[in-house]
């Protein structure tokens, strides 16, 4: 048989995603991403050390620049979620057809994504952070620079995004890792050599942290292309099949929608905290970009938990496997809340500590140290809500994630947060995020449940007409 035929009958054979006992099979996957996932969160953390070396001007720019970044992680994620659903149920209904499909027109919407944001960093970061940063003008301009370049030049994180989720979705999580770690080092040594201008280039400040980010996306979205034409078999990738598909776009974004409003819905979250906070004073902006930075170290892992679960859940969904769904669910969810409360007690214990990364003046580390033990006791909730709200859209009820979303961000979490800083108590506005958790969890309790029922008896329907067959 030549090496052709073996690569078009490979995806025909089971994937190991169906057969390996549950356990290892979600360790082995989802492992590889929480390391890289926590690479990731470390670069995100020393980029803004750096930064803060430079004043807290600059780290509060980096910290207002979030929502545009988490507008365009939010379309980067969500069309790599959709590839990846779509993906991994076609290769458990032994679809090849549709597995290239979802992988050639996932590709073009990365790209098309791209063009969309690269405009939005170019015309409107300015007008962004005038809206923030009102007559902080140093403040507007390290955010340009940051903002213009990060999104401007963001044809890597979009196509890391879409090329990782092809290797993950067929397995590979591994060769994803390596990808992501590359990346991530590329950037943790471009970051100090930019910024203060080291070993005989321009000293470029924030500027130079958003060029080294951009950089280290582009060697990973490289290194991840070059993987999957190498080493995945399973995808089909063709030049001329990179095109729009409005029956695949749609399917994708079916699942991949929620994803892109529940991550947007966060840009909004942020933009209206950071006026709420910067009412009381600048330097609660930046605490609270330091805690979004800190909080990565702990919400990563799980991320990288979450993505190694999904493609299992829905190959054994698409295979008709509900016991092996099941029991990735609750492996899943029993490792996501022991982190989250790993992470509950280092935010407790050590928040001076950990504020001490940023270089946090008196009056920082007194908002800080408080901030920080207040909104980390909604990590108790979190790790159960993000796996919940992900077997949700992995088995076909992806509104359920964005019902948690919009009523945990928008309904409660900004509403009461306004309501409690009308009191004149900035300590009382960190207790929307503990309150809005408790929302969360009990709507996650409720679709999970759903989500778990309706597909038992999809499956049941789905035999009783093979047997009648």
């Amino acid at each position: 048989m030549s090496e052709k035929s073996q690569t078009q009958t490979a995806p025909v054979q089971e994937n190991k995603m169906g057969v390996m006992p549950v356990g290892k099979l979600l360790a082995g996957m989802a492992v590889p991403m929480m390391i890289s996932m926590l690479v990731q969160a470390f670069y995100n953390v020393v980029d803004s050390v750096f930064v803060a070396q430079l004043s807290e001007d600059a780290l509060n720019a980096v910290s207002l620049a979030f929502p545009l970044q988490n507008l365009m992680i939010a379309f980067g994620t969500g069309t790599a979620v959709g590839i990846n659903a779509l993906l991994s149920r076609s290769l458990g209904e032994k679809n090849q057809e549709m597995v290239d499909k979802a992988a050639n027109t996932g590709i073009f919407l990365s790209l098309c994504n791209f063009v969309v944001f690269a405009l939005i960093g170019i015309f409107f970061s300015r007008t962004f952070f005038e809206m923030q940063a009102g007559g902080e003008q140093i403040i507007v301009d390290y955010g340009v620079d940051y903002a213009s370049i990060c999104l401007g030049l963001s044809v890597g994180i979009f196509s890391q995004f879409c090329f990782e989720r092809l290797l993950q979705s067929t397995g590979r999580t591994t060769l994803a890792m390596i990808t992501q770690l590359t990346g991530a080092i590329i950037n943790i040594i471009m970051d100090p050599i930019l910024i203060f201008g080291y070993f005989g280039f321009p000293r470029m400040e924030v500027a130079g942290a958003a060029l080294a980010t951009v950089l280290g996306q582009i060697v990973a979205a490289i290194m991840a292309v070059f993987m999957n034409f190498k080493f995945n078999p399973d995808v089909h990738i063709r030049l001329r099949e990179i095109r729009w598909n409005g029956r695949i776009a749609r399917e994708i974004y079916r699942v991949g929608f929620p994803t892109i409003v529940m991550q947007s819905i966060g840009s909004v979250m942020v933009f209206g905290m950071n006026k709420i906070l910067f009412g009381f004073t600048k330097t609660a902006t930046a605490v609270f970009g330091a805690y979004f930075k800190l909080q990565s170290f702990i919400f990563m892992p799980v991320f990288g938990l979450n993505n190694g679960m999904v493609p299992i859940v829905a190959y054994n969904f698409g295979a008709a496997r509900m016991d092996r769904v099941k029991k990735t669910v609750k492996l899943a969810v029993c490792t996501a809340i022991c982190i989250m409360a790993v992470g509950l007690a280092i935010f407790q214990l050590a928040p001076e500590l950990l504020l001490s990364f940023f270089d946090a003046s008196e009056e920082m580390n007194a908002i800080g140290s408080v901030a920080l033990r207040i909104i980390s006791i909604s990590f108790l909730f979190a790790g159960f809500c993000i796996i919940a709200g992900s077997v949700c859209q992995a088995i076909g009820n992806p509104f359920y994630s964005l019902i948690v979303s919009v009523a945990r961000q928008l309904v409660v979490l900004l509403p009461v947060a306004w309501l409690l800083s009308q009191t004149g108590r900035l300590e009382l506005v960190w207790l929307a995020f503990p309150i809005a958790e408790l929302m969360s969890l009990t709507l996650s309790t409720i679709f999970l449940r759903r989500t778990l029922k309706a597909a038992d008896a999809r499956m049941k329907a789905r035999q009783a007409a093979a047997s009648a067959e």
